[in-house]
C-alpha cells in the first residue's frame, strides 16, 4: 500500500504566515528532501522531526516512501496531528502496526530498511552515535536511554543523523561509547569491519547540515542555516570540521512545504 493514501482528514491551518519558519521546521524540510521515493525508513521514539519529514516527503516528492515509527511501530502514520513521541498511541492512526521485536529483527537483517534516522547524546567526527552514557562505565556523568536499535546502523543503506542541540558536548572527537556505528575509527576500521550498510550520509542540527568526506570519512560542513555563520558552527563543534571555503546556506522551506507542515502540526510541536 502506498504511503500517499490518507483517510484521516488533515485539519487546515488558516491564517498561517508560512514565511516565518522555525529551526525545527527547517530541519524537518532538510531531512525530507533527502528521502527518496520507494525507500523504507525507520526511526526511534523521540522523533517528531523525522516523523514530519517522512510525512512531508510522502505528500510531496516521495508518495511511495514507507516509514516505521519506533515505539508504537506503526507503519505510515497519517500524523493527524503530529505528536512529539513515536510512542504516542495517536500514531496508531496508520496503515498498520508491527510488533517491536519484529522491527528489531528486520533491522538486523540488513535488506529491509534503506534509511535509519538516528541521534545521540554524543555524535563524533565519524558519525558514531552514543545513546548509552557519558563518562566512565562504572560512574557515568550522564546515562542515556540505551542503544535500542542503533547497533544495526551498519546494516542499513543510509543513516540520517539529527540532533536537538549543537555544542562541543554533543559533537565530540570520539564518543565515549559506540551504541550506533558510523564510520567507526575511519577508513581502515570501516573497511575491516565489512559492514554491509552505506554508513552515515547526513547530519542535521539546529545550526547546519553536515555530510562526510568520501576519502577521510570525517564529517564536513555542507551548509549553514540562515543567520548562522561557519565560525559559529565550528566553535560549537568539538572536532575539526572541514568543508568548502565558501559554505552554502541551507535552503529555506518553501511556502508549499510549510503549508503542509502547518496542517500536519496544528499543535505546534515543531514551533
Amino acid at each position: 500500500m502506498s504511503g500517499s493514501s490518507d483517510p484521516v482528514a488533515i485539519p487546515e491551518a488558516p491564517g498561517e504566515d508560512t514565511g516565518n519558519w522555525s529551526v525545527s521546521e527547517l530541519m524537518t524540510v532538510s531531512l525530507a528532501r533527502e528521502l527518496r521515493d520507494g525507500e523504507v525508513t525507520v526511526m526511534g521514539t523521540a522523533s517528531a522531526i523525522p516523523q514530519a519529514a517522512c510525512r512531508l516527503a510522502q505528500l510531496t516528492h516521495a508518495p511511495s516512501l514507507w516509514y516505521v515509527a519506533g515505539g508504537t511501530c506503526s507503519v505510515n502514520p497519517y500524523l493527524a496531528p503530529l505528536v512529539p513521541s513515536a510512542c504516542d498511541f495517536e500514531l496508531l492512526r496508520a496503515e498498520t502496526a508491527v510488533p517491536l521485536n519484529d522491527i528489531v529483527l528486520l533491522e538486523g537483517r540488513g535488506d529491509v530498511f534503506d534509511t535509519f534516522f538516528a541521534g545521540g547524546i554524543q555524535v563524533d567526527a565519524y558519525g558514531n552515535c552514543n545513546l548509552v552514557a557519558v563518562g566512565s562505565w562504572d560512574r557515568p556523568s550522564l546515562r542515556g536511554p540505551g542503544s535500542v536499535g542503533l547497533p544495526f546502523l551498519g546494516r542499513v543503506g543510509r543513516v540520517l543523523i539529527y540532533t536537538a542541540s549543537h555544542n562541543p558536548k554533543t559533537f565530540v572527537e570520539k564518543v565515549d561509547f559506540v551504541s550506533g556505528p558510523g564510520y567507526l575509527g575511519g577508513p581502515r576500521s570501516w573497511r575491516a569491519a565489512r559492514l554491509p550498510g552505506g554508513g552515515p550520509a547526513l547530519v542535521v542540527t539546529p545550526l547546519c547540515t553536515m555530510d562526510f568526506d568520501p576519502v577521510t570519512l570525517r564529517a564536513r560542513l555542507r551548509s549553514v542555516h540562515p543567520g548562522v555563520d561557519a565560525g559559529q558552527v565550528r566553535a560549537g563543534t568539538g572536532f575539526e570540521l572541514g568543508g568548502p571555503r565558501t559554505v552554502p546556506v541551507t535552503p529555506a522551506p518553501t511556502r508549499a512545504e510549510l503549508a503542509i507542515l502547518r496542517r500536519l502540526d496544528p499543535r505546534g510541536v515543531l514551533r
